[in-house]
């Protein structure tokens, strides 16, 4: 079994410097990102590779943003989870300037009780079957067609397929039918036995 990079001798771990920082930006920009495991030692670091492409990815690149999340962020990863589910990597791709790790985390942080508070799973995307359960936790009246009329659905469900009524960027991959497969559907009738 291969050992763990941090495992290895003189291999550095915890907070990166200043100059580290600076060393790695300087061999990216002159060499381009890739083959992350010959990184390391051509930049003259004393790290692992995957710890040079995390905080490249994480934190140096020059397009990543900075901030909270914008209204059309969370509309988008939203659907974009309606449509993908928990595929971070493929979400990040279609969002510019936030990674795959960021999105997860505010995922998991507040765009989930965010649905959870309207009413809506967040696991499927549809509306609860029992808004009084829901009123009991939140303090709130919530009806089916309050949900439709703050979000624009009309069956029950979170419309992935509703117009880009608030999203202009033009440099946003939306076009996912060609290149992802949606996640495959239980099948329920070949694990009953009958």
């Amino acid at each position: 079994m291969k050992k763990p990079c941090y495992a290895k001798k003189n291999i550095k771990e915890g907070a990166w410097s200043e100059q580290e920082d600076q060393k790695l930006k300087d061999y990216i920009s002159a060499h381009g990102e890739g083959s992350w495991h010959t990184v390391p030692q051509a930049a003259g670091l004393y790290r692992c590779g995957k710890s040079c492409r995390q905080r490249w990815l994480n934190y140096l690149r020059p397009d990543l943003k900075r901030g909270n999340f914008g209204e059309d962020e969370e509309d988008l990863i939203i659907r974009l989870h309606a449509l993908l589910g928990n595929r971070w990597s493929l979400i990040a791709g279609r969002i510019p300037g936030r990674s795959d790790n960021e999105i997860k985390n505010y995922w998991n942080s507040h765009l989930q009780k965010k649905l959870i508070n309207k009413g809506v799973d967040p696991n499927n995307h549809r509306l609860h079957h029992s808004f009084s359960n829901l009123e009991k936790v939140t303090g709130a009246s919530a009806t089916k067609s309050h949900f439709e009329n703050e979000q624009g659905c009309s069956d029950g469900n979170y419309n992935s397929n509703e117009d880009q009524r608030s999203w202009s960027g033009s440099d946003i991959n939306l076009d996912l039918a060609s290149k992802i497969s949606p996640p495959r559907p239980i099948n329920n009738e070949a694990n009953s036995m009958d």
